[in-house]
């Protein structure tokens, strides 16, 4: 051992004895700490807790992120699901979590409208949740309600191991659903104390981080049935010590604040009735604290996530609103969804109507019907669900450039490391240049059908498709 003299010279000190082992061991000791306090700083910023990552925006400040991948090439492992499913995976330490359903339920019969619906050759690639089934299949399944098992599944971030799973059986009532998702497709969320898994019908289950039950809600039961076109894909929103729930039904609308130790009701707002969202709420540091940017079918609203009270709202009905709202530098950027969208910015703080006062630029059309915004360097990035590509600026929402990529896009782009990547439901992944010209780095293919977004930790990005989960990169 050696300490540093007071001219900062290094003097030996010898020890023996007892003196020596209790210095050895305090020397163990520190060694020991130094190593844990850098492995957490490392896993902080690794995490990826929840729908969109860190802040729900999308962006990883990692580097050496993979540009090339392939079902032989640069992936680090795939492991099978329990179930299908379409939520997104998140990660905390080393563990890699996702939702699965096991069971048919109900679907609609008919008229289930297509992304490509006007381009035959790209709609016939369009499949149902688990590729084509027979007929007399999928109706007998759909019939059987004590066949479904609602899942949580744990792998094990480096190797894909699993680690634990969580069955519990759903219980009605179900609505009818498209025939490209099921009741697993909410993206779950963590605090890195529970894991909050919520499922299409309104079963609410919070598991520690070992998969234990810690408690359990329906809110499809306790308030109102999960009725609404197409099936529920919202998803939990962490907010300081509550978890919140968007519920834009058609029987009922209503936001729900439980409270994430006991799930306990905190808060609860009625949002009227025939409401309809496909979106997750974001919560947005404004001048006067906190707020909760919800995208709907009547208007976009903004309310106090304390407490539930609404403060502010702008925008006219839109369509079956699906993208979530961005927030970066003070500004929420906005995707209103459906066919050729509009998309904003808009400056929180306001109460009211804020349509006059707060809103800073709005493009007439051009942005996605499902996938949510991305916001990096300034620019903001945002696929049509054929695959148009618009890059905007941040400041004035005028479109930089357009490329075209082909494909079906449900999945929602993630940036990082000076790359954009989008995921193709077929299957192919394209990695971007980020930057004010387009440039194609690479389209990777895995193949199966991919409607969930990526995740991005620990070097890696984490994809789900149907019924399998994959780690890409070294």
């Amino acid at each position: 051992m050696s300490v540093e003299s007071p001219r900062g010279s290094t003097l030996p000190i010898i020890l023996t004895g007892a003196s020596a082992w209790r210095a050895a061991r305090s020397a163990a000791a520190l060694i020991w700490l130094a190593v844990l306090v850098l492995s957490g700083v490392d896993l902080a910023a690794g995490n990826w807790p929840q729908w969109r990552g860190p802040s729900s925006r999308g962006v990883s400040q990692e580097s050496g992120l993979p540009t090339t991948w392939g079902a032989s090439d640069n992936l680090a492992w795939r492991a099978p699901l329990a179930g299908l499913g379409t939520s997104s995976p998140i990660v905390w330490g080393d563990r890699v979590i996702v939702t699965s359903q096991i069971g048919g339920t109900p679907t609609v019969r008919a008229g289930h409208p297509q992304l490509a619906r006007d381009e035959r050759a790209l709609a016939e690639r369009e499949t149902p949740i688990g590729g084509r089934r027979p007929e007399t299949d999928r109706a007998g399944s759909d019939r059987d309600p004590t066949a479904i098992w609602l899942v949580v599944e744990a792998f094990r971030r480096s190797d894909g191991q699993r680690l634990w799973e969580h069955k519990t059986p759903a219980t009605g009532p179900f609505s009818d659903l498209h025939e490209k998702h099921n009741l697993a497709t909410p993206t779950p969320a963590t605090d890195g104390e529970r894991v909050y898994g919520w499922f299409g019908n309104g079963q609410v289950v919070a598991l520690d981080m070992t998969g234990r039950m810690v408690w359990t809600r329906h809110l499809g039961k306790e308030y109102s049935p999960f009725q609404t076109q197409w099936g529920h894909g919202s998803s939990p929103t962490l907010h300081g010590d509550l978890v919140i729930f968007l519920c834009d039904h058609r029987s009922a609308s209503y936001l729900l604040a439980l409270d994430a130790r006991t799930g306990k009701e905190r808060w609860k707002v009625d949002r009227g009735s025939g409401r309809v969202s496909h979106s997750t709420p974001l919560v947005v540091t404004a001048p006067q604290g906190d707020e909760l940017v919800v995208n709907s079918s009547e208007r976009i609203d903004a309310y106090d996530p304390k407490t539930g009270k609404l403060l502010w709202y702008t925008g006219s009905e839109r369509q079956t609103p699906i993208p979530s709202a961005v927030f970066h530098d003070g500004r929420i950027f906005l995707s209103r969804g459906y066919r050729n969208s509009d998309y904003l910015a808009i400056r929180p703080g306001g109460r009211g109507d804020v349509t006059a006062t707060h809103v800073e630029w709005r493009a007439a059309s051009g942005a996605s019907y499902v996938p949510s915004i991305v916001y990096y360097d300034g620019l903001l990035y945002m696929t049509n669900e054929v695959g148009v590509v618009t890059c905007a600026d941040a400041r004035t929402g005028e479109a930089v450039w357009r490329h075209r990529l082909g494909g079906l896009f449900f999945a929602s782009p993630v940036a990082g490391d000076g790359k954009i990547y989008l995921l193709s439901e077929t299957g192919e992944a394209f990695v971007l240049r980020a930057g004010r010209s387009p440039e194609v780095l690479s389209r990777n293919e895995l193949g199966g059908r991919f409607l969930a977004s990526p995740a991005i930790a620990q070097g890696r990005l984490f994809l789900r498709s149907d019924d399998a989960l994959f780690a890409v990169g070294r």
